[in-house]
């Protein structure tokens, strides 16, 4: 008579030397580890839907990179004007430019559904101005046409009391704030949102970049000299 230990391993004996049931590997190879789902074999008709699909996707992209360029060349002298506004220097206005350029179309698939393309593009550049100051490159380096062969006379006073040159004066949220209120005509809150700083933040930078700019603009021209 077996014991109940040598049963057990008479029976798993018997288990182990089952023959695999026929075809049992050939339909597990044809199945995914994840979902279980048979693999489609490759067939002329998968090899059509793969290429018509590849074949939608590069109209899709290039279609979309005609929509970009064409708004681009249309809204880039704006772009340029409120860069201009920002920095007060046309390279470094390029530059932003460029850098809000890139920067739209990275994210152009939902740029272009916003409610106002235009609003989109401008937060990304002022955006990309107030990003700028703070790394404070633009302290060190400045760009100029060509250097020139003689010491550069003394600025002309009176041509220095102009809006711009005021508005150079100031730090550059004060500047922002009243380029976006004033310039691009947004509401409070609207600056706020570019800014994205609070309603009460956008109202103090105003006031505070229009006196100074009052302040500017009152001075004597001759009041420099006299001191």
């Amino acid at each position: 008579m077996l014991t109940l230990r040598e049963s057990r391993i008479k029976r798993n004996k018997l288990h182990s030397a089952e023959p695999a049931r026929p075809g049992a590997a050939g339909r597990s190879e044809l199945r995914t580890a994840r979902s279980g789902r048979p693999v489609d074999a490759v067939t002329p008709c998968n090899l059509h839907r793969v290429w018509t699909h590849q074949s939608g996707v590069e109209k899709s992209r290039s279609a979309r990179d005609d929509e970009f360029t064409a708004y681009v060349a249309a809204r880039g002298p704006w772009l340029r004007r409120v860069a201009y506004l920002l920095c007060q220097d046309r390279h470094r206005a390029d530059d932003l430019v460029q850098t809000a350029a890139t920067r739209l179309y990275v994210n152009w698939r939902r740029a272009s559904k916003a409610d106002n393309l235009d609003g989109y593009a401008r937060t990304v550049l002022v955006r990309a101005y107030l990003a700028e100051q703070r790394g404070g490159w633009w302290k060190r380096e400045r760009v100029i046409p060509d250097l020139p062969e003689e010491p550069v006379p003394p600025p002309d006073r009176a041509a220095d009391l102009d809006l711009r040159t005021a508005l150079a004066r100031l730090p550059p949220r004060q500047r922002a704030a009243v380029v976006l209120r004033f310039y691009c005509d947004l509401s409070v809150e609207q600056a706020a949102t570019v800014l994205g700083c609070s309603a009460g933040t956008v109202k103090s930078q105003t006031s505070r970049g229009l006196d100074a700019l009052r302040r500017v603009l009152e001075e004597p021209v001759g009041s420099e000299g006299e001191r």
